[in-house]
């Protein structure tokens, strides 16, 4: 019986998704060189479908084009993960925040993080990872936010990948994830928010030392400011509320 032949948009999907999950496990690493007619003989397709896919994954940010250094693996750096992490740290922990709000379900962040748990190898942590917080953004009840966040989830993975493999910190992460899904669970939308903005950052800052968070330091900035309205008298507060500055 001869064997129906894949269609091509279904070979560039699947080359695609095991690019990226080459990438995001580390087994390429950044500034890898992406040939064309390796990854071809590799995955036993044409050119086409690499080609397609290779495409796609410059488009996510995982991969870059060059016309004279071909395509490689994406570097990371203090800027890259500066300029990913200030976008998860105005959408994520908002989006959460809603999910928490409108009662939406968790269980799929509940199974990510147990099957993190079980995880025996990076490879497995790391897509678990990526799974656990899309896992909590993605019930907030706005689809452009959730695919706002999407649109950074490979690169920020990709980072995380990077930062793993020179520091393994699975414990504390976990232990982090931990405490923003019982916040959540328990309806703390507040608790929970603010909780996955600290884990976030306090990762990068780890990770990237030079990478300056923006919006961490205002976030602290506005700790500050409300710690200290609380002991002003209230017409002090007052005041400050009418020139903007509460």
């Amino acid at each position: 019986m001869t064997s129906v032949p894949i269609p091509i948009p279904s070979r560039t999907q699947y080359v695609l998704e095991e690019i990226k999950r080459r990438i995001l496990t580390g087994r390429l690493t950044p500034g890898q060189a992406l040939v064309e007619t390796d990854l071809a003989a590799q995955f036993g397709v044409s050119k086409t479908p690499v080609r397609e896919a290779l495409k796609t994954l410059a488009g996510t940010g995982l991969v870059v084009m060059s016309q004279y250094k071909g395509v490689t693996v994406r570097m990371v750096d203090a800027d890259m993960a500066r300029e990913v992490y200030d976008v998860r740290l105005l959408l994520e922990p908002e989006a959460l925040r809603r999910a928490v709000r409108r009662g939406a379900s968790l269980d799929a962040a509940r199974d990510a993080l147990t099957r993190a748990d079980e995880a025996t190898d990076t490879a497995e942590r790391s897509l678990t990872n990526r799974e656990f917080h899309r896992a909590l953004y993605l019930p907030c009840g706005n689809p452009l936010l959730g695919r706002m966040l999407d649109e950074v989830r490979d690169q920020a993975a990709l980072v995380s990948a990077v930062a793993w493999a020179a520091d393994p910190s699975w414990e504390r992460e976990a232990s982090e994830h931990r405490e923003i899904l019982r916040l959540a669970l328990a309806g703390d939308a507040e608790g929970a928010a603010r909780a996955l903005h600290a884990h976030i950052a306090s990762f990068v800052r780890r990770a990237f030392p030079g990478a300056e968070l923006g919006v961490e330091e205002d976030s602290e900035a506005q700790d500050i400011t409300e710690a200290q309205e609380i002991t002003e008298a209230p017409a002090t507060r007052a005041v400050q509320k009418e020139d903007g500055q509460a």
